[in-house]
């Protein structure tokens, strides 16, 4: 599938106030940005796509069908929706990657040889935890 690149029209912003250190600037400047992008009402994805989305995002997604990103990183709000949106990219065409089906390799012979040896190793320590045989007395 071709890989989706979405730009800030496609989503809604939303600014916030960042967590942790950083002292004034923290507590009066709304640097962290919250996007939020609907999956249903995006203009660039093809109804497969969104399939596709809705599928394997399922967990990540808001009731409302939205995917939601948050950068607090930068004490530049630029920054942050530059990250929140590179993430969201990132995000959205690793979904859209095809699976690739595993290949099946058969076992190397060193790999047989150390497999039955392990079972030999195995074998012997349980025969010895066994009680002894002993004769019947006649």
């Amino acid at each position: 599938m071709p890989k989706a690149r979405l730009d800030i029209r496609d989503v809604e912003r939303e600014t916030m106030f960042s967590s942790g250190p950083g002292g004034q600037n923290v507590n009066k400047v709304e640097s962290g940005v919250r996007l939020r992008f609907n999956i249903a009402e995006s203009q660039k994805l093809t109804e497969g796509q969104k399939s596709v989305l809705f599928g394997r995002l399922g967990s990540r997604l808001t009731e409302s069908g939205e995917l939601l990103v948050q950068s607090t990183e930068s004490r530049s709000q630029y920054d942050n929706t530059q990250n929140a949106l590179e993430r969201l990219n990132k995000i959205i065409n690793d979904a859209l990657k095809p699976i690739k089906k595993r290949v099946k390799t058969k076992p190397t012979k060193a790999s047989r040889e150390k497999r039955l040896e392990d079972k030999k190793h195995q074998a012997e320590k349980k025969e010895q935890r066994k009680k002894p045989k002993v004769p019947p007395r006649y």
